[in-house]
């Protein structure tokens, strides 16, 4: 039988029920800090959780879209099905699919004991809420900016692993013939490098590397992951020609081998760098901030008429 959609009306569950819900007052305060949700959120939050259980329509949206993440605990794959305007149509909505969250987290924290994920991977991995509501908040737009990127973290699909994240995918089509040909197998990690985490220094990733070659296997021992695939702006190679070849970004590319997606030929990227390293995308180059070689790097090539790329990288695990 298909488990019945929690209600925001219910009592809270007993400790160690995988049933997600809503608690109230300062049991959602607390919640909301166990997920690293900034403090300057919290009464905000809090407001929204009085709202959602006063009109009744609002409730039914929330508790329909907290069955379906709630069900897709556990899988692989499964469409994310957040979107980045839900709950469409609702005023002042910004902060449901937070809350959302927070209703799910137990189910997720449930997951992870059943596969015997230590608790603190489990705490960085679901963290990754209040700094995505940070990095919104740097960027001018309160709430989560993507919440169907949460997703991943909250079903069990990507883990917080130091430096790096990693996501476990299983390719398809010609990307698994690829990676077949090259004696990978069809079992790939997707790396995430997270904003707001510190520098990107070799040491660092090569701790976060070892970790997930050891936490896969164990976690996860019918998933064969062979090789470590990364898509970022951080691989466009002409970083290179404008930074220190020991900066920490030249020595990140340097651990990965080129990697191309099949029948996608690279297109300019270029608001995607502006975005995690300025925030703003819309502001004029000769007004963004110079402070670093990266901020440098980023606007002098723009200006002279150059475009940046989002590129692909592997390695061997």
């Amino acid at each position: 039988m298909e488990p019945r959609p929690p209600h925001l009306s219910d009592r809270p569950e007993p400790p160690g029920s995988v049933d997600p819900c809503l608690p109230a007052d300062e049991e959602l305060a607390e919640a909301l800090l166990a997920l690293a949700v900034p403090f300057g959120e919290v009464n905000g939050l809090l407001a929204a959780r009085t709202r959602l259980a006063r009109d009744a329509g609002l409730r039914t949206l929330f508790e329909e879209a907290l069955h379906t993440q709630a069900a897709a605990v556990g899988t692989l794959g499964q469409p994310a099905g957040i979107d980045r305007d839900w709950p469409a149509g609702v005023a002042d909505g910004a902060a449901f699919a937070t809350l959302l969250f927070t209703a799910l987290a137990p189910r997720t924290r449930a997951h992870h004991r059943a596969l015997g994920v230590p608790p603190e991977v489990t705490r960085s991995t679901l963290a990754d809420l209040g700094r995505q509501l940070a990095v919104s908040r740097w960027r001018g737009r309160p709430g989560l900016g993507n919440p169907r990127w949460l997703t991943l973290h909250f079903r069990g699909e990507l883990f917080h692993l130091g430096r790096l994240q990693f996501q476990r995918r299983r390719l398809t089509g010609a990307e698994a013939a690829a990676a077949r040909a090259a004696g990978l197998g069809e079992w790939s990690l997707q790396v995430h490098i997270p904003d707001h985490c510190g520098p990107l220094s070799p040491a660092a990733c090569d701790r976060a590397l070892d970790r997930a070659r050891t936490f896969f296997p164990r976690h996860f021992p019918d998933e064969p992951y062979r090789s470590a695939r990364v898509f970022s702006w951080l691989l466009d190679p002409q970083l290179a020609d404008h930074l220190p070849p020991e900066s920490n970004i030249v020595r990140f590319q340097r651990r990965f081998a080129p990697l191309r997606r099949p029948g996608l030929p690279p297109q300019p990227e270029d608001a995607n760098p502006l975005r995690y390293v300025f925030g703003d995308v819309d502001r004029p180059l000769e007004s963004l901030p110079r402070d670093t070689a990266v901020q440098r790097a980023l606007v002098d090539h723009l200006r002279a008429g150059g475009h940046w790329y989002v590129c692909g990288g592997w390695l061997a695990l």
